[in-house]
């Protein structure tokens, strides 16, 4: 695989070209990023269709989960959300805040910010902002969010671990965060591994799931808690692309599980105001013992 600066202008290349696509060649291929099937796969993508503050141009269908309908955002918060797109996330976390909130979208590429400006413009949103830089390094100061959200993004960036110590630090003492991403149980094949567009494709960049509820742990958050998870099955003629027919059969004969999972957890602090406390959501499952979240 590439170096981290090169997979950062992959990416960055890839996503400029998805912010000109409209969503249903994104959903034709695996989050947007890679030639599309002969058939029209919705991999990954959750629908937000019925969503309060869903806005119809603003979702490119590159998600893998609905964040913010975990988010437990509250009005007056303030809400980050890192790799924002054209603002999907952004305008669904405005109806949460109210006029009285505040929205701060982050996004390295320049085509995305310019989209997601323009809609906000559009709507005649003024509480939504968008700033254009990295997640590992972002244009925010410290202690700002009370909620910090992302949806298939941190599989994107090569220093994971990075990134969760930014969150941290722009999170408010007793903030939280609810991140939908997508992790691994198991090793993918080389060929998968070693891809560019299977990395912008969000899979290649993908991490164990120990790993990144670790990661998430040595960050200094507690109380973190699974809310969802569901397989991903990639549709056989995208991975005929790149394993033979024998690999491609010993895939399928194995282990290997890619997961979408959301997870929730909190920067230690005083807790926001009016904050309660986790709730069940009929999905959820506490990290368990040895999982490294704990």
């Amino acid at each position: 695989m590439k170096k981290e600066n090169d997979l950062k202008h992959l990416v960055k290349a890839r996503y400029a070209r998805i912010a000109t696509q409209d969503k249903a060649a994104n959903a034709a291929s695996c989050c947007g990023a890679t030639t599309p099937s002969n058939k029209i796969y919705n991999i990954m993508m959750e629908d937000y269709s019925e969503t309060a503050g869903y806005l119809e141009t603003a979702d490119l269908g590159l998600g893998c989960g609905l964040p913010t309908q975990f988010a437990k955002i509250k009005r007056g918060d303030t809400v980050i959300d890192l790799g924002s797109g054209a603002g999907n996330d952004c305008f669904v976390a405005r109806h949460e805040v109210g006029p009285e909130g505040t929205v701060i979208g982050v996004d390295f590429t320049p085509a995305m910010i310019q989209k997601a400006r323009h809609n906000a413009e559009k709507m005649g949103y003024n509480n939504v902002e968008f700033r254009e830089g990295d997640i590992d390094s972002m244009p925010v100061n410290e202690n700002v969010a009370d909620v910090v959200v992302s949806n298939c993004v941190l599989n994107l960036v090569p220093d994971k671990k990075k990134v969760l110590q930014e969150i941290f630090r722009v999170m408010k003492p007793g903030g939280h965060f609810s991140i939908s991403d997508i992790v691994l149980m198991g090793t993918l094949p080389q060929a998968l591994k070693e891809d560019a567009e299977m990395y912008a494709g969000c899979v290649a960049g993908a991490i164990q799931k120990d790993q990144y509820l670790h990661y998430i742990q040595q960050s200094g958050f507690q109380n973190c808690t699974i809310q969802k998870e569901k397989a991903i099955s990639i549709p056989q003629d995208i991975l005929g692309k790149y394993l033979s027919p024998e690999a491609l059969q010993a895939f399928n004969r194995g282990s290997t599980g890619i997961y979408s999972i959301t997870v929730y957890a909190e920067k230690p602090g005083s807790e926001t105001k009016g904050q309660q406390p986790l709730a069940s959501t009929g999905h959820a499952s506490s990290c368990q013992e040895g999982t490294g979240c704990c």
